[in-house]
């Protein structure tokens, strides 16, 4: 039995993202609008993440485009405004993903309780945020050192849009990964938010780390998740359960409901 029973109460766990608007301090933030808006549109998602029947829900600040690896203070502190107001509605497991800075990401689930991070902790890579580089070692220090040690570490070992500057297949990365760095999920990705894993890399890791969490990461379909369960030990999903399968858009609860009943069907 994996940590998702103990920890999200099932195994084959969906985890869906609650992307949030864009924040004070990013390039498309609304500031008419303001922190309200954002609120105003986290709780919408989160209803309908819920009442769609979801496992689990991983916050992240998804509209922060062009991403930073190395994350401003005002985004870390408005993300954890967002999650607090929610918090008394919450009623399903939660991390959060603060892209992409893996110690931002540890400081917020440590402000907020959040069960578990997704976040690229090795590796580097030339990506389209310019050379793209890791301290796993640092990350997990400052992990302890704040007292999250009991925070769940997912890996993205195939972060998108970028490529690992060693040509090291994947199966490689994989084990060496485990190996070093004890890490509780790999996380395998298509290129970008919404596009498809490939399920014969998804296939290729979990041979080789059989005894290690593999997720799916990106583009999870109605059509694709059932195979993709019958290799994978989970899936991160978001794009799918937006209104016609648009990223920018917000959640549609009829596709989350849609999805979720393939998922309780095959589990």
């Amino acid at each position: 039995m994996s940590w998702l029973k103990e920890v999200i109460g099932t195994e084959k766990a969906i985890i869906s993202m609650l992307h949030l608007q864009a924040l004070p301090g990013d390039p498309h933030y609304d500031k008419g609008q303001g922190m309200q808006l954002v609120i105003k549109k986290a709780m919408e998602d989160l209803e309908a993440l819920q009442e769609g029947g979801v496992d689990a829900i991983m916050f992240s600040n998804e509209y922060s485009l062009p991403y930073l690896t190395d994350v401003k203070t005002e985004t870390v502190a408005a993300m954890a405004r967002v999650i607090g107001e929610l918090q008394p509605f919450i009623k399903v497991p939660y991390g959060v993903n603060v892209l992409w800075d893996p110690k931002a990401s540890l400081d917020l689930a440590a402000a907020t309780d959040a069960k578990f991070i997704r976040e690229i902790f090795t590796g580097v890579y030339a990506s389209d945020f310019g050379l793209w580089n890791t301290n796993c070692g640092e990350v997990v220090r400052h992990q302890y050192e704040i007292g999250a040690e009991n925070v769940k570490l997912l890996f993205n070992i195939v972060p998108e849009a970028a490529k690992y500057l060693a040509d090291r297949d994947i199966e490689q990365i994989a084990k060496s990964t485990v190996f070093n760095c004890r890490p509780d999920a790999l996380c395998v990705s298509g290129l970008t938010a919404g596009s498809a894993t490939d399920i014969s890399i998804l296939e290729k890791v979990k041979k080789v780390v059989p005894d290690t969490v593999v997720l799916a990461n990106t583009g999870c379909r109605k059509d694709t998740i059932k195979d993709i369960l019958n290799i994978a030990d989970g899936a991160v999903v978001a794009t799918t359960f937006k209104y016609d399968g648009k990223f920018e858009n917000q959640v549609d609860i009829h596709r989350v409901k849609e999805f979720m009943s393939i998922v309780k069907n095959s589990r």
